[in-house]
């Protein structure tokens, strides 16, 4: 049996639409198991044993007409025998349709579903703390066998050779691994999608207070400007406990140097979930325009807890649509002050044991 997985969007939806590989395979030993993803997004599924191989796509090089036929047909000759669309969009619905497997499956939208063979409608409520993006995934497999666990957690796989010299580097800049050391989210995917940089600056000035941890930063050479930004608004006794030069140089490197941290604090994305993955304790800020019960992953109130602006003010986001509340994203941002979190966030610096030693 061969299966094709295609995923194409981002970091998060890779890693979190990787649990499909595991469940087939340990239902299928034998079975031929492939992911069709952007390839900016491989890093975070290398290593998994349960995928067979990573086929990437360029969504510039590849998107343009002659070379997306020149990839229809590539995929047509693998011959699958089922194709899996998580995404479902007119592009992988092409995909799909042109591999010619007897099962396609993808979720159920008028602009799509003529191109699969089962479709699935969206579950509105979670069954366990798995949250719906987990849920909603495997809930694809019920078209394979009736069978599937409803949750899996997605995992992350670090070579050793990595874990080492992650460890290394942190040593060698100065990281006492005794003492709590925090990875901190300070970015988001967008400015829509990016806390306050002055409300960021107060949680962080929080954190130290409360527990005097070290704290990394989590950007990209081309995000240094914002992140001096929120280094210059922090407090001179937060500065000196920003290691502000240690970065991970690619997704690989972040991921390892993640791992030796003991919580990932900041803006919901793809960089809660790996940490999650590499089960580091999150405490994620969701964005407005985000819907907590989709991607509140494995949420538990103590190592894994979330805020978001629904959860202080229930009605102020009623009767937006998603677009309404992404423009508006900076002023209803401007609404969860800091002073809102703290209390929660207190009570997860306690929870985790690494980092309430020093509380």
């Amino acid at each position: 049996m061969k299966v094709l997985v295609i995923q194409q969007k981002m970091i998060g939806d890779v890693l979190t639409s990787s649990i499909l590989f595991e469940a087939l395979r340990k239902k299928y030993p034998a079975a031929r198991l492939d992911y069709l993803i952007h390839r900016h997004t491989a890093a975070v599924v290398e290593h998994n044993p349960f995928i067979d191989e990573l086929i990437l796509f360029d969504p510039i090089a590849d998107q343009k007409p002659a070379a997306f036929f020149r990839f229809l047909k590539s995929i047509k000759k693998q011959k699958y025998d089922i194709v899996i669309d998580v995404y479902s969009k007119i592009n992988t619905a092409l995909i799909t349709r042109f591999s010619d497997a007897k099962l396609r499956i993808s979720y159920d939208k008028w602009y799509t579903r003529k191109a699969y063979t089962q479709t699935f409608k969206n579950k509105k409520k979670s069954e366990t703390n798995a949250g719906l993006a987990i849920e909603n995934r495997m809930q694809l497999l019920q078209a394979i066998s009736p069978d599937f666990p409803v949750e899996i957690k997605p995992k992350i796989y670090l070579t050793s050779e990595e874990k080492e010299k992650a460890e290394q580097r942190l040593l060698a800049d100065g990281i006492d691994l005794k003492e709590p050391l925090i990875m901190c989210g300070i970015l988001g995917s967008s400015e829509a999608k990016t806390y306050p940089l002055p409300y960021m600056a107060q949680v962080l000035d929080f954190i130290v207070e409360k527990t005097g941890a070290q704290l990394l930063f989590n950007y990209i050479p081309k995000q240094v400007e914002a992140a001096g930004t929120l280094y210059d608004l922090c407090k001179p006794e937060t500065q000196k406990q920003i290691f502000f030069d240690i970065f991970g140089t690619s997704l690989r490197e972040f991921m390892a140097i993640t791992s030796f941290c003991d919580a990932l604090i900041g803006n919901e994305g793809g960089a809660v979930n790996m940490a999650k993955a590499l089960d580091v304790p999150t405490f994620a800020i969701f964005s407005p325009q985000i819907k907590k019960q989709n991607w509140s992953i494995y949420e538990n109130g103590t190592t894994n807890v979330s805020v978001h602006l629904a959860d202080f003010s229930p009605t102020e986001l009623d009767g937006l649509t998603v677009s309404e509340i992404t423009k508006k994203a900076p002023e209803l941002y401007k609404l969860l002050t800091p002073n809102l979190i703290f209390a929660k966030l207190e009570t997860f610096l306690k929870s985790n044991s690494e980092i309430k030693n020093n509380l």
